[in-house]
């Protein structure tokens, strides 16, 4: 029986690595919203509709780990806390925009497709 190479496990491909930097739900509606001008967790809370505070914070926590976000926490009362996005996260908006423009052609090409 002949042996095979196994594929290298550690290998790391940047797409791969930033797909699962934004892989999660509800991460690209923050940035965006971060993007369009909302910075506490409160506001994105009300402005996505079925977030529960939980996984909102994990993944803020998260984009923040990756290097998307920056927390700023204020010592004042009642304490708060904002984010904003970091040259790598208005880097992100860029490629979403991208994105954006591709998904209206594939759009348009499936509405074609069905007539």
């Amino acid at each position: 029986m002949k042996k095979t190479d196994r594929a290298i496990e550690e290998k790391i491909c940047p797409l791969e690595f930033a797909v699962n930097a934004i892989s999660g739900k509800w991460k690209i509606p923050i940035v965006w919203r971060i993007n369009q001008g909302e910075k506490r967790p409160s506001e994105m809370l009300r402005g996505i509709v079925k977030v529960d505070r939980r996984v909102l914070n994990q993944q803020l926590k998260e984009l923040e780990r990756d290097g998307i976000l920056r927390k700023e926490v204020f010592k004042e009362l009642p304490p708060r806390v904002e984010y904003t996005l970091t040259p790598l996260g208005k880097s992100l908006v860029e490629v979403l925009w991208k994105l954006n423009d591709w998904g209206e052609s594939l759009l348009v090409e499936k509405n074609d497709s069905h007539c």
